[in-house]
């Protein structure tokens, strides 16, 4: 089964399930709205035609948590020179972070100095409310995956010893483009992940490389606050990162990222130079 989230040309947005080989509205906003309906997995389309195409938007457009769990591919914590983990590295991201899946995603800073680096992660969309919930209990709770990337602002994310500051970047945080439910994608096979840069493949790994894997995250973030429908929790990123690369490589201006994983999506955005950083002439289309 598969779910997305589409703009609609009233500015709202609403959720639509693929069935038959085509996409149909539903009477949700968006899937997390869907989600919070206990018989979401019966949902029947609206009757009549399908809908217009809709613009783009991140499979969920409102949650109430979004968590990331950090070194948690054992590639990726061996090419940054760490230890396994005991417990999950969490940190939070805020609703404001997430855009489309086919969006352009400026720089948040000046296009000559800022480290933006990419980090391709399989999400997991929350499908039942969670309290202190054992494994068995998270899995059966999970509506679906979907594909993210952690965009990340390395030179604010080393501030200091929290990395919120790097992570949380209003519109950096592309996911989509559809829900996928675990019956047709299950990370515990070994899920092919992988990040493009220009076309050149940077990161490669699979979902069988995570530490703690999609139940237990979700029982241990359950443990000390609820989780609800439409939450999203990302999963770590594999080895490959810029950052980690001898000498470091950052994104630019003009750069196409493109993250996929095996059986569940592809995302393509293209990086871009913020509004704010281009000089007044330039911004009327002048030669400065």
């Amino acid at each position: 089964m598969r779910l997305r989230t589409v703009l609609r040309d009233d500015h709202g947005s609403r959720a639509e399930v693929r069935a038959d080989g085509q996409w149909y509205a539903t009477r949700a906003a968006d899937v997390g709205a869907l989600l919070s309906d206990p018989n979401w997995r019966s949902v029947r389309p609206l009757p009549g035609a399908q809908p217009p195409p809709g613009q783009a938007a991140p499979v969920v457009t409102a949650p109430t948590k979004i968590v990331c769990c950090g070194h948690n591919y054992r590639a990726h914590i061996a090419e940054m020179g760490r230890y396994a983990p005991e417990f999950p590295t969490l940190f939070a991201k805020f609703a404001d972070t997430l855009t489309a899946w086919n969006a352009d995603i400026a720089l948040p800073g000046p296009a000559e100095a800022v480290l933006f680096d990419w980090e391709a992660e399989l999400a997991i969309v929350v499908g039942a409310t969670l309290r202190r919930a054992d494994r068995d209990t998270a899995r059966a709770a999970i509506a679906g995956y979907t594909v993210a990337n952690d965009f990340s602002v390395r030179d604010w994310q080393r501030r200091t010893s929290q990395w919120l500051q790097g992570k949380a970047f209003d519109a950096t945080t592309p996911l989509g483009p559809d829900l996928v439910t675990p019956d047709e994608a299950d990370p515990t096979d070994g899920l092919r992940i992988v990040c493009r840069v220009n076309g050149t493949e940077e990161q490669t790994g699979t979902t069988d490389d995570l530490v703690f894997d999609p139940a237990t995250l979700l029982s241990y973030i359950s443990a000390f606050t609820v989780l609800r429908p439409g939450d999203v929790v990302l999963t770590g990123t594999p080895g490959g990162v810029g950052i980690a690369a001898d000498p470091p490589r950052y994104l630019r201006a003009g750069d196409v990222v493109e993250t996929e994983i095996e059986g569940i999506g592809l995302l393509r955005n293209r990086i871009t130079v913020s509004p704010n950083d281009i000089e007044p002439a330039q911004r009327d289309g002048k030669e400065s």
